[in-house]
C-alpha cells in the first residue's frame, strides 16, 4: 500500500460516450528514452485497458496475465471477454499471493475500464487484497483522497459526456500535482470510445493533451468570469 500511494496519480472517469483514463507521467530524468506515449496504460484487449499505481514489476505480471487470458477467452468463444469475468481472474490471481506463506502480495492497484455487449463502458477499481468493486469515477495513487474530493464534488452522474469528462480529468491532475498549470509532458490520456459499434482504444499524444490543456483552462477562465 505504502508503494501504491507514492505512485503517480491515475483517475479514471466514466462518461455517457465512453470511458477516459488519464495519469500522471513521472520523467525521472531528462535523458530517459520514453518510446511509449503511456507508461501507466495498459491495453489488454480492443475492448478493454488498465491504468496502474504501484510497483511496475508487478503490474507487467498481471497485465500479461489479463492479456493472456483475453486471448484464450476469445480463441474459445470467438468473441470478447466479459470486462468483469477478465477483472475476476485477475483479482482471484491477487487474492491467492495474500493467503500463502512465502508470497507477498500484488503491490499494484488497478484502474480497469473497457465496454462489452452486456453492462456497456464500464469502470472497476482494484486493490492488492484482490477485491473490486464498480464506480463512476475513481482515481489511485499520490493524493487519491483530493482527487477523490475533486471527483465527489464535480463528476455529474449520468450527465458527463467524453468532453466534459477530459476537462474534469485534468482538474484532478492539476489537484493531485499541486499546480495550476500542468505540463503536456507530465500527463497521460486514453480512451475507449465506440466507433461502428465497436470499441476503439485510442492513447492521446503530446499534440491531443497540449489542445485538451487549452480547452479545459479556457473552460476555467470562462467559469471564473475572467475575459
Amino acid at each position: 500500500m505504502e508503494a501504491i500511494s507514492k505512485a503517480g496519480s491515475a483517475v479514471a472517469l466514466l462518461a455517457s460516450d465512453g470511458v477516459l483514463l488519464a495519469a500522471e507521467k513521472r520523467i525521472t530524468s531528462k535523458l530517459l528514452d520514453i518510446r511509449g506515449l503511456a507508461e501507466k496504460m495498459y491495453k489488454i484487449d480492443d475492448h478493454v485497458a488498465v491504468a496502474v499505481a504501484g510497483i511496475t514489476a508487478d503490474a507487467n505480471i498481471l497485465v500479461n496475465y489479463a492479456r493472456l487470458a483475453a486471448q484464450k477467452y476469445r480463441y474459445a468463444y470467438q468473441e470478447p471477454i466479459p470486462i468483469e469475468q477478465l477483472l475476476h481472474k485477475i483479482c482471484d490471481l491477487k487474492q491467492g499471493y495474500t493467503q500463502f506463506g512465502g508470497l507477498r502480495p500484488f503491490g499494484v492497484s488497478f484502474l480497469v475500464v473497457g465496454w462489452d455487449m452486456y453492462f456497456g463502458f464500464q469502470l472497476y477499481r482494484s486493490d492488492p487484497s484482490g477485491n473490486y468493486g464498480g464506480w463512476k469515477a475513481a482515481a489511485i495513487g499520490h493524493n487519491s483522497p483530493n482527487a477523490d474530493s475533486v471527483l465527489k464534488s464535480d463528476y455529474k452522474i449520468g450527465e458527463t459526456d467524453m468532453k466534459q469528462a477530459k476537462v474534469l480529468a485534468v482538474k484532478v491532475l492539476a489537484k493531485t500535482l499541486d499546480t495550476t498549470s500542468p505540463s503536456p509532458d507530465k500527463l497521460e490520456f486514453s480512451s475507449i470510445t465506440l466507433v461502428d459499434g465497436k470499441p476503439v482504444y485510442k492513447v492521446f499524444n503530446k499534440a491531443d493533451i497540449e489542445a485538451l490543456l487549452k480547452e479545459a483552462g479556457a473552460e476555467k477562465k470562462e467559469s471564473s468570469g475572467d475575459i
